[in-house]
């Protein structure tokens, strides 16, 4: 499980409503040198997201709790949304290329390959709407609240 702090906004039905508490990795983010994430964030602006977890510990609005998200379920969504298009993409380029040397029209190919691979996958995860079972390993879950102290094993 891929663990991450958040807060408790909002409660609906057996789900809640949290935002990602932010937690500096180091002391740098608040000077001017450092790894460039207060930098991005000065310019970007970094905006607070909410999302719902699944409630399995009764948590209350206000809580700082543990949310839970299954490391396959990641891996997944990253290869939906970033590997498929890409290869999407080469192969488009690699056959405008066979069949042309006007590189234009091999960068039109690319481009439309790049297209029709998130298409393609925004297609195929519609389609796994329907599937109750394929979601809730997607769904997030709050695993405990954050001041409790992780359990070890008795030696």
């Amino acid at each position: 499980m891929i663990e991450q702090y958040a807060i408790v906004m909002g409660l609906e039905q057996n789900l809640a409503r949290l935002e990602i508490e932010r937690r500096t990795a180091c002391s740098l983010c608040g000077q001017k040198r450092g790894c460039g994430n207060a930098v991005w964030g000065k310019l970007l602006g970094h905006q607070s997201h909410t999302f719902l977890a699944e409630n399995k510990i009764n948590a209350s609005v206000g809580d700082s709790v543990v949310v839970g998200v299954d490391e396959r379920a990641a891996l997944r969504s990253v290869y939906y949304l970033y590997v498929l298009p890409l290869l999407s993409m080469l192969v488009f380029a690699v056959v405008a290329d066979f069949y042309t040397d006007n590189q234009l029209h091999v960068l039109l190919a690319t481009m439309l390959g790049l297209v029709l691979g998130f298409l393609w996958v925004k297609g195929h995860l519609v389609g796994f709407g329907h599937h109750k079972k394929t979601l809730s390993n997607h769904q997030a879950v709050i695993l405990r609240f954050a001041d409790a102290a992780p359990q070890c094993a008795s030696s």
